[in-house]
């Protein structure tokens, strides 16, 4: 995706945020970009357009995360805290209140983005189960499907806006909680006592 777009789309996530995905027109995105609907038209045509392409945006923004590290041969909770990191970071501004707006009035593009995503997800959670597994991190006990369903269940709740209300809580704290809940619940105790020095060593004490 060029930058340009990319520039484009960052600013049209702002706008959601702050004014909500309905009210903000495409006009409204010409006159906060300073740019003519003539070469707005030339990266999107329509909001519709611009919300695929956002979304789109989204996804590389994550699956990005697992080109630029290599992690071969990393221990698998090193891999969560550095996956929970990144996701911390690129996602912050990430509220259940846009994710709303976006399921209510674009239900099949938003739809087709979390099906796409939990794909990717599942797979590379999997993965990391097994590693874990092998290098006697997590419990051998664990059933690996089950336990990945329950992990992507878990992040399609924090964008429930009924349950988890934006004014009341982020999605960076309530990713927070479900990554310590998740991994104390899959980790043995070598692994809990890794995961306690590494969150030292890090100094992510707002998993504490």
């Amino acid at each position: 995706m060029e930058k340009s777009l990319i520039n484009i789309l960052e600013r049209v996530r702002e706008l959601f945020y702050k004014y909500g995905v309905r009210s903000v027109s495409m006009d409204d995105i010409c006159q906060d970009l300073g740019m003519s609907k003539k070469n707005l038209n030339l990266y999107a045509t329509s909001k519709k357009e611009l919300v695929t392409k956002l979304l789109e945006l989204e996804r590389q923004n994550f699956e990005i995360i697992f080109d630029q590290y290599n992690f071969e041969g990393v221990n698998a909770v090193d891999i969560l805290l550095i996956v929970s990191r990144e996701i911390g970071e690129r996602f912050r501004d990430v509220t259940p209140s846009l994710t709303f707006d976006l399921n209510k009035y674009y239900p099949e593009i938003y739809h087709k983005h979390i099906d796409d995503r939990i794909e990717f997800i599942f797979e590379k959670i999997k993965i990391n189960i097994q590693k874990g597994i092998a290098q006697g991190m997590y419990r051998d006990d664990l059933s690996i499907e089950l336990v990945a369903r329950l992990y992507i269940r878990r992040l399609i709740d924090l964008h429930n806006p009924e349950f988890f209300p934006a004014d009341k809580f982020s999605f960076q704290t309530l990713f927070d909680v479900m990554f310590d809940n998740f991994i104390r619940g899959i980790a043995n105790q070598n692994g809990i006592e890794y995961y306690e020095r590494q969150k030292r060593k890090l100094n992510l004490n707002k998993f504490a």
